[in-house]
């Protein structure tokens, strides 16, 4: 959507090496907000980011606006059945339907053979692709999913890190160390015996952290979820592992974050 940080470069760089031609899409999706949501101030810098992405070789960036997208008379919408009832779908109502159109609708006009999305946004990776095996895209598009990008301190790279006040951004990485204490427990547990392990105790593992924290101002959800569906799932199995997922605020930021174990 724009604001590019090192984890956006990060997959242009992976594209450009890959493929003959690169294009990237920049677009402030206002489908994919809810009400009281931070459309209006989402950071829009065009220009900056046009001129990252010709520093790095692309080829084309695609960035209509609104009207071309949805225009006066638009209906049809992809609604992605379920996803409102996951974690991050809860918590953000109608929002996997605004970015199942969207992407589907780039899909549709850019035509990519392959497309590349960051592990940050992991309930997005998971249903996007969803939509290609569903709608029949397989045969002609790969989505590559590469590793969150994470400043020195862990914090995991967003665009909405620059809504954080110096003093947020000092406790912000309170939430990716609350994850890695839920994935030390797990994989502590996994050398004496491989057996199933009750989420309960990783949602207990990450929530100690947290409240050590008092910038923590909510605790939307602490997600044990299935990698396929992302839907919540009562013990884990070695052998198909997890995805530990959060969404929280610090002060008035909402910041998500994931591992994979």
């Amino acid at each position: 959507m724009g604001a590019l940080h090192e984890g956006h470069l990060s997959l242009v760089r992976e594209a450009r090496h890959n493929n003959d031609i690169v294009v990237a899409s920049i677009f402030v999706n206002p489908t994919q907000f809810g009400e009281g949501e931070d459309l209006d101030k989402y950071p829009r810098t065009l220009e900056k980011d046009t001129a990252l992405l010709n520093d790095l070789g692309v080829d084309h960036v695609f960035a209509p606006d609104k009207e071309s997208m949805y225009g006066n008379n638009h209906v049809t919408f992809v609604d992605p059945t379920g996803f409102d009832s996951i974690p991050e779908g809860s918590s953000r109502p109608g929002h996997f339907r605004g970015v199942a159109t969207i992407v589907t609708k780039l899909f549709n006009i850019v035509k990519p053979t392959n497309a590349y999305f960051g592990q940050k946004d992991a309930a997005q990776c998971v249903l996007i692709k969803r939509i290609v095996k569903d709608l029949d895209m397989e045969d002609d598009l790969n989505v590559v999913v590469m590793d969150t990008v994470r400043e020195i301190d862990g914090l995991a790279m967003s665009s909405r890190n620059a809504y954080l006040t110096s003093e947020e951004r000092h406790a912000a990485p309170i939430v990716y160390k609350s994850l890695c204490a839920a994935r030390d427990v797990y994989y502590a547990s996994q050398m004496s015996e491989s057996v199933p392990f009750p989420s309960s105790q990783l949602l207990e593992a990450t929530m100690n952290v947290l409240n050590t924290e008092p910038l923590v101002t909510e605790v939307q959800y602490v997600s044990i979820g299935c990698k396929e569906t992302m839907r919540p799932i009562e013990l884990v199995f070695l052998e198909n592992g997890a995805i530990l997922s959060i969404a929280c605020k610090i002060g008035s930021v909402r910041l998500i974050d994931n591992i994979v174990i």
